[in-house]
């Protein structure tokens, strides 16, 4: 993934303080636990060229991010799209890890240790964090 610009920058600046904050927790329905859910997006160039293949990634998801999160997740495959310095619209393969956080608010050193290591390991930018309160059922 590449910097932030325009409005995505002005958006992630405001957002900054909400890094360690934990959402509010919703109302759910019977049945249902109210928990943090997270998305964690993760882009596959490296450069402005595909880099990171799905051996890669999976081997990286068996490494970094199952011992940290073992009780389970979810990968989706996503395209993105961000606006490179040129001005030009660059489109990204991308994936999408999705989690349900533990309820005792101790995921934010093991997401930090995750975006840090794809970043080091695939010479990326950033890895985009979105956490937000959710009504589960298993």
């Amino acid at each position: 993934m590449r910097p932030l610009r325009g409005p995505a920058l002005l958006a992630a600046a405001a957002l900054a303080g909400c890094a360690t904050a934990r959402p509010t927790a919703p109302v759910c329905p019977a049945g249902h636990d109210a928990r943090a859910a997270a998305q964690l997006v993760f882009g596959r160039n490296i450069g402005e060229q595909p880099g990171v293949s799905d051996e890669d990634f999976r081997r990286f998801v068996d490494e970094e991010i199952t011992p940290r999160f073992p009780d389970g997740l979810t990968v989706l495959d996503a395209a993105g799209q961000w606006r490179g310095p040129s001005g030009v619209l660059v489109h990204e393969s991308s994936k999408v890890v999705l989690l349900i956080l533990p309820t005792n608010g101790s995921a934010d050193k093991p997401i930090a240790a995750i975006r840090e290591a794809y970043k080091a390991k695939f010479r990326q930018d950033a890895v985009l964090f979105i956490s937000q309160p959710a009504c589960v059922s298993f």
